[in-house]
């Protein structure tokens, strides 16, 4: 049965790298300034906040699941990181509190919708807003700036002058994660409880841990992305992250991780950020406007639930 419901078509994955390979491609050709060396490492650079959010969404959406909150508790935990990124406090403690913050709610809106039977769409979306007023209320509701230069270096610094943090730490997550999906168990039981919830629970598996874990990762990874988005703006906005959740949505679904759960490969993720920051940095460059660039983002989504759809029906 594992096996099963872990086996992936490689298709889709395959599928959208060639589409991202196209888009570069024409890009390219478009604008020589696109093909620049220093512009794809600043794409890599656009991509990691985002691609840190869909790693986290994508470990719930392999459950079934979706989480409307984490732009909210990415400016919550900038908020929080920026506050305490002040003053003589030890640079351990901002990113701690950041992470922490992110991870507690991730596990309230588990703990709701796993063990409260709660749909995800309701509790998601109510600590979207409640944690957003959070973030106002914390700060005021003005920015904060301010913080150390040590903070500052989070992921403001390059390494061998060309790369940057933010790069390193998004490859390391996305890694990270990648193993703990492909190879060890709890991954496994994740796959296992998006393809078929009460076959996974036949088999022993405590289910609603496993969806509680997966919001509390979420939600963990909404707090990294919080504190390295301070890091790098230098400063904490109540209003940071709007939107965030639809973008980390986005990357998910076009990298070929299926909306019911329970297929998709680790990797998708990173190719659907990139391919959306690969769109947004060459639209820019050659002057597009923003709603084009909508356009274009939501054609690309629904043409990516459509081959999901399809996928669903051969195999039925």
């Amino acid at each position: 049965m594992l096996n099963t419901l872990n086996r992936v078509k490689p298709f889709r994955e395959f599928l959208m790298l060639i589409i991202l390979a196209i888009i570069v491609i024409i890009l390219s050709i478009l604008s020589p300034a696109f093909a620049d060396t220093r512009n794809f490492i600043n794409i890599f650079r656009q991509a990691t906040i985002n691609g840190i959010l869909a790693t986290g969404m994508m470990c719930v959406i392999l459950t079934g699941g979706f989480d409307l909150s984490v732009g909210s508790v990415v400016g919550f935990s900038g908020i929080i990181a920026a506050l305490f990124a002040q003053g003589d406090y030890p640079i351990v403690v901002p990113i701690l509190l950041a992470v922490s913050a992110g991870a507690l709610i991730g596990l309230l809106n588990g703990v709701c919708i796993a063990y409260l039977s709660i749909p995800a769409f309701v509790v998601t979306l109510g600590t979207q807003s409640l944690i957003r007023g959070l973030a106002y209320l914390a700060s005021g509701g003005f920015p904060i700036f301010g913080v150390s230069s040590t903070y500052e270096k989070i992921a403001g610094g390059l390494i061998f002058n060309a790369i940057p943090f933010l790069v390193i730490y998004y490859l390391l997550i996305v890694t990270l994660f990648g193993f703990i999906l492909s190879k060890t168990v709890y991954g496994r039981r994740i796959y296992m409880v998006g393809g078929n919830e009460a076959a996974a629970e036949v088999s022993g598996i405590n289910v609603k841990r496993i969806k509680m874990s997966v919001y509390g990762i979420c939600g963990l990874l909404a707090g990294v992305a919080g504190c390295l988005l301070t890091s790098r703006t230098i400063s904490g906005t109540p209003i940071t992250g709007m939107g965030y959740e639809l973008d980390a949505i986005a990357a998910v679904v076009i990298g070929g991780i299926s909306l019911s759960g329970g297929s998709g490969k680790w990797y998708g993720s990173m190719i659907g950020a990139l391919m959306l920051a690969v769109i947004s940095n060459g639209l820019d460059i050659m002057r597009v406007p923003s709603y084009y660039q909508l356009l274009l983002k939501g054609a690309i989504i629904i043409v990516a639930v459509f081959l999901d759809v399809q996928s669903k029906k051969k195999q039925a």
